[in-house]
């Protein structure tokens, strides 16, 4: 594992982006099966959970080989295919919480439905901290790194009401 100071600012970049859309495409699947939890188990919320992740970060990690080709006219180096794969399952992360709480109401400690609406506010809190992450070094007054992260906490609350009201 590199540390932060060995990491360029486009590797760092790459990781935050890529944590941007595995948050945010896990927003929309928990947000999808909390509409109707009665329709679906545990298992069965976590499995769509991974296995929509797993698509995700799959067709990201394509299309990052595919432009880097584009862009290289060669292969990526063994230094620059690691990072491609540090970047995509570094991402993962991103559900470990949603998915421990899903586990929590398999065991019956919490009700799904409960889980599904917990994992929504701290997948929309890991969006604002991955902001944080990206802004917290800009040499800008803090207010506008206060405005960029209530953006994104928007951002968060408008995915929230767009997945609701296409499941109305």
């Amino acid at each position: 594992m590199t540390t932060d100071a060995a990491v360029s600012p486009r590797e760092r970049a790459e990781r935050l982006r890529e944590r941007i859309y595995v948050t945010f495409t896990s927003l929309a699947v928990v947000l999808a099966l909390g509409v109707h939890p009665e329709d679906t188990s545990p298992g069965r919320a976590a499995a769509t959970l991974v296995i929509v992740v797993l698509g995700t970060l799959l067709a990201v990690f394509v299309a990052d080989f595919i432009a880097h080709l584009t862009v290289h006219g060669v292969l990526p180096n063994p230094r620059e295919f690691r990072h491609m794969i540090a970047v995509t399952t570094g991402s993962l992360t991103v559900i470990a919480v949603p998915l421990a709480l899903v586990a929590a109401a398999a065991l019956g400690l919490l009700r799904l439905s409960t889980a599904l609406t917990a994992s929504a506010i701290v997948l929309v809190v890991t969006l604002v901290l991955v902001g944080y992450l990206a802004v917290r070094r800009f040499a800008i007054p803090r207010w506008h790194r206060f405005v960029i992260l209530f953006a994104e906490a928007l951002l968060g609350l408008a995915v929230i009401a767009l997945e609701l009201l296409a499941h109305r």
